[in-house]
């Protein structure tokens, strides 16, 4: 750390102004007007200190790199105003101090004088929290996935994990990065499917100031945010094809480009992605690129659903109940044996996500102290599954004499004339995503 040097990523003159008012004459001014050009000054330069003016969304990633490349490199962040929620969110994300503009030389002589000349105390370190020991399972299959996890985590290999919605894909994301050689860096998360299409590449790989109307201000992707650490891309089957083809040129020679800007960036990060579908039944239908999926399944966990593991359905009920007792002081402490069978019977189709929705359910509704058989909720109850129902009383589908592609083309079709053309309703009727439901309809050319 060089102790005459001091770092200002802001394009305002009077707060430049402030701080050559504050700092030794002799001290070394380095100056950024953009966020992307101040993380490329801490890469480069060593300075004493750095002040980033800002709101929480353009110095978060300022702040990551800062505590990446230099652990104890105090940052002041100057906000645009006098707000709470801003300078608690600079907080967390490792700000020392937080000033509001205009800024005051006096307040901002002496935040300078507190980090530099008294140095916060070094707290003692502490051990990590094991985060595998945080997914409750006592199932052999769970187990097993617990102790692949562990080996992998240990390696940069990319990992797909696999598994149906609700059985805790981005648990073990998490917690393979917290287990890896990079959990000193940051963990970034983006679900491929909750983001539009026209938007998903611009949040990946980031935009220049003045690509496109809006772009009023340069703004990194998740790839460098997640520089020094790992990126989690969840429901990854829903990328667009554009998009996969650019992951794929970050895979395998780790550059982006952002949009609009005439410089790559390398970048250094490791990719764990997730999926509830079947990417290569998508690959023989072109929807999936077969290089990208060999460059992202490295490694493949495969999560079990809950009925494949009914003896981890007591305890993670338990854990729900616990949980629920801290919060709420809830009554309940524990279910009756046929209650319990009950649940062992039941499919569970939204998996861990539908148990804990019934959980809170029952904290609602269950005054009793032990959830008995009469405290379930009916659709738990009266389930009639495959496995109970006798054959006779089974309907086949083959005795319409229709193929596959017609019965998909006639749900859609039914799917939405029942939502009345909305493609999100028909999305929820038929539990896909809306981007599938898209695919879907222009290949039967439905509008």
């Amino acid at each position: 750390m060089n102790p005459t040097t001091f770092l200002l990523i802001s394009s305002d003159i009077h707060t430049r102004r402030a701080l050559e008012q504050v700092v030794p004459r002799h001290a070394i001014i380095l100056t950024a007007d953009t966020p992307l050009v101040g993380i490329r000054q801490i890469q480069q330069s060593d300075p004493a200190l750095v002040l980033c003016e800002g709101t929480p969304h353009t110095v978060v990633p300022i702040l990551q790199e800062a505590r990446l490349r230099h652990p104890n490199l105090p940052v002041i962040v100057i906000g645009p105003q006098a707000s709470v929620h801003d300078a608690v969110e600079s907080m967390r994300a490792g700000a020392a101090d937080y000033l509001t503009k205009p800024v005051v030389p006096e307040e901002l002589d002496a935040a300078i004088r507190r980090l530099l000349v008294t140095p916060e105390p070094v707290q003692a370190a502490q051990k990590p929290v094991d985060r595998f020991n945080l997914i409750v399972s006592v199932s052999p299959q769970m187990k097993l996935m617990k102790q692949l996890a562990r080996e992998v985590a240990l390696t940069d290999a990319a990992v797909l994990i696999t598994g149906e919605s609700g059985t805790g894909k981005e648990l073990f994301a998490q917690a393979i990065h917290a287990a890896s050689p990079r959990a000193h860096g940051p963990l970034i998360a983006l679900n491929c499917a909750g983001i539009p299409e026209h938007l998903l590449e611009s949040e990946l790989f980031g935009y220049h100031q003045g690509a496109f109307t809006d772009a009023k201000h340069t703004k990194p992707g998740r790839f460098q945010q997640a520089e020094g650490g790992t990126l989690f891309l969840d429901e990854i089957g829903e990328m667009s094809p554009a998009a996969q083809a650019k992951l794929l040129r970050v895979l395998e020679d780790h550059t982006v480009d952002p949009l609009g800007d005439t410089q790559s960036y390398k970048v250094n990060i490791r990719i764990i992605a997730a999926t509830n579908e079947d990417l290569p039944a998508h690959i023989k239908t072109g929807r999936f690129r077969l290089d990208l999926y060999y460059r992202l399944n490295v490694y493949q966990l495969r999560l079990p659903p809950l009925r494949e593991r009914p003896e981890d359905i007591e305890p993670i009920l338990q854990r729900f109940l616990e949980q629920a007792r801290i919060k709420r002081g809830c009554r309940i402490t524990g279910i009756a044996p046929d209650a319990l069978a009950i649940l062992r019977r039941h499919s569970w189709p939204g998996n861990v996500r539908e148990l804990h929705n019934m959980a809170e359910w029952l904290t609602i509704t269950c005054k009793a102290d032990k959830i008995e058989p009469q405290h379930l909720p009916a659709s738990v109850k009266t389930e009639n599954t495959p496995e109970q129902a006798s054959p006779e009383l089974k309907p086949s589908l083959l005795a319409f004499g229709l193929s596959f592609s017609d019965m998909e083309k006639k749900m859609l079709e039914e799917a939405l004339r029942k939502a009345a053309g909305n493609v999100s309703e028909a999305s929820r009727l038929l539990k896909i995503t809306r981007n599938t439901l898209r695919y879907r309809m222009a290949k039967y050319h439905l509008s």
